[in-house]
């Protein structure tokens, strides 16, 4: 990949400085990106063993999932007034008290303490998915979408490394079952401080101009806005749907709990391993016909899952689930910041985050609920006519940049 100028608004900020930060925040991710996979795959059983009602065990994964959403926008204004560094590290502090208070809970056999922490991890996970836009504000504008990409293949090694952490630390503690993995959790934060303390971004905005750029309204306004918003809502969110329904609904026709497990781990792979070539894909044919082409795999995800409810049904489903999410976030994400300025970017990062990520805590919630009174069938059968309205509102945004004539950059 040929070396590009930084931006002006990075300025003086070097090439190599840029790098350094680029490889920096990928070792952060794969730290801070397996906190999820533990809590995911724990919270459940941890909370079936403490809750005084069965309907409550998957509360604290929900809340989790709700904790992040609801921090997409204080971390935001955090980052605003002292810096992405600053604000990763103090996300990362905290990160390491919540699952403190997570082990804590385990040992006392409290179910509102274990909740607690799991929900407080929420801001660290809310500091680690704007990542990404850390990367994308780092290099020069043709690059943002190669960063982006890079970013989410440390996603790959946190798949491998929060299992792994679960493997190894679950009876750590034989009194306290799974206590081990979340002071685990905590041990991953602890060593994401010093490289996220290595960082070297850009100071944040000097109190008068703090205020400068468009007004929020103006930007939500704009047709590209709002479809790369739409592309990544539905795009993660049905994912998480579909995600959480699968083991469920795997288990309910008859398979094991190992074979759920492994189609999960092909899922996460099928997630993050297209990362190494996202970047190029979106380079080569743009932003648009890569997000169309992530939904439309969503969608024939949705069909594979028709088609049957053998093994092979239900992997194959959800390595294309994997897979689509991965060119649908990664391109939705990547028109996301051709829609702001330098000033503007915190605010409309956080919204984009905030819709995005609110989303799946509502898909977290409900996913559940839905497959038990609806069926898996129905489930799938019901994504494909949202896939659809999302790929029409592509088409319209294409093909009013052509008629246009905007820059190729824009338009793609």
């Amino acid at each position: 990949m040929p070396a590009a100028a930084a931006p002006a608004d990075l300025d003086p900020r070097t090439d190599a400085v840029a790098q350094r930060n680029l490889r920096l925040l990928v070792a952060a991710q794969s730290l801070g990106g397996a906190a999820p996979p533990i809590i995911i795959s724990l919270g459940g059983i941890v909370g079936q063993a403490l809750a005084e009602r069965p309907s409550l065990a998957t509360l604290p994964v929900s809340l989790y999932h709700l904790g992040l959403a609801l921090s997409t926008i204080p971390i935001a204004m955090l980052m605003r007034r002292v810096g992405r560094r600053n604000a990763y590290v103090l996300a990362a502090l905290l990160a390491i008290v919540s699952g403190l208070i997570a082990a804590v809970g385990v040992i006392q056999g409290s179910f509102l303490t274990f909740c607690v922490g799991i929900a407080l991890a929420g801001f660290y996970g809310a500091g680690v998915q704007s990542y990404r836009f850390a990367a994308s504000d780092a290099v020069a504008p043709p690059r943002r979408a190669q960063a982006i990409s890079y970013i989410m293949i440390g996603g790959l090694l946190a798949a491998i490394i929060g299992p792994q952490v679960v493997i190894w630390t679950r009876d750590a503690l034989p009194a306290a079952p799974f206590a081990g993995s979340f002071f685990g959790q905590a041990g991953l934060a602890l060593l994401a401080l010093p490289l996220l303390m290595m960082l070297r971004m850009p100071p944040p905005p000097v109190a008068g101009t703090q205020t400068g750029g468009r007004p929020l309204g103006a930007i939500v306004r704009m047709p590209r806005f709002i479809v790369a918003v739409t592309a990544g809502v539905v795009s993660y969110g049905l994912m998480s749907f579909i995600m959480t329904a699968a083991p469920m609904a795997m288990v309910g026709c008859g398979h094991t709990v190992g074979e759920a497990a492994l189609g999960i781990q092909w899922h996460v792979l099928g997630m993050f391993a297209p990362s190494f070539v996202t970047g190029h894909l979106i380079a080569r044919f743009g932003k648009l016909l890569i997000t169309a082409l992530g939904l439309i795999l969503i969608a024939v995800s949705g069909l594979f899952a028709l088609a049957g409810l053998e093994l092979l049904h239900f992997w194959g489903s959800l390595i294309l689930l994997g897979v689509g999410w991965n060119f649908g976030f990664i391109g939705a994400t990547a028109m996301v910041t051709d829609c702001y300025e330098a000033p503007e970017r915190a605010k409309v990062q956080a919204l984009n985050d905030f819709l995005v990520f609110g989303t799946v805590a509502v898909a977290s919630f409900g996913s559940g609920h839905l497959l038990d009174t609806a069926g898996w069938d129905t489930i799938n059968a019901l994504m494909l006519p949202i896939v659809g309205v999302v790929l029409l509102m592509l088409a319209a945004l294409a093909w009013h940049g052509r008629g246009s004539r905007l820059p190729a950059d824009a338009a793609s």
